[in-house]
C-alpha cells in the first residue's frame, strides 16, 4: 500500500471542489473544442421533461415514423414502440436510427 497523508475535512472538502470546479472545466474545453449541433431550446425542454429523444430528434428533422423508417430501414413500428417506452431496441437498431438522424447514439440513450 502506498504512503498515506492525513487533512483536515475542511482542507478535504476544498480540495475536492477545485476538483469539481476542475472537471467542469475540462468539459467546457471539450465542448468548445468540439462543437456540435445547436438544439433549440424547446426540443432540450422536451427531452429534459422525459420525451423519447427519438422522437424528438425525429422532430426536429421533420420527419414522420415511415419517413425515418424508410431513411433508417428500421421498421416503423419498432421506431413507435422506442418511442413509447416499450422496446429500447439493440444496439444495430439503434445506430442505423443514430446514422438516419445524424447524430451520436449516445444522444438516443
Amino acid at each position: 500500500m502506498g504512503e498515506m497523508v492525513t487533512i483536515s475535512r475542511e482542507e478535504y472538502a476544498v480540495l475536492r471542489a477545485a476538483a469539481e470546479e476542475l472537471a467542469d472545466i475540462e468539459a467546457y474545453d471539450r465542448a468548445m473544442a468540439e462543437p456540435g449541433e445547436a438544439i433549440p431550446a424547446e426540443f432540450v425542454r422536451r427531452m429534459v421533461d422525459g420525451e423519447s429523444p427519438l422522437r424528438v430528434f425525429r422532430d426536429l428533422r421533420d420527419l414522420t415514423q415511415a419517413g425515418l423508417a424508410e431513411r433508417s430501414g428500421v421498421n416503423r413500428v419498432q421506431i413507435a414502440d422506442i418511442e413509447a417506452g416499450r422496446k429500447t431496441g439493440s444496439v444495430q437498431t439503434l445506430r442505423k436510427l443514430a446514422e438516419a438522424l445524424g447524430v451520436a447514439i449516445d444522444d438516443l440513450v
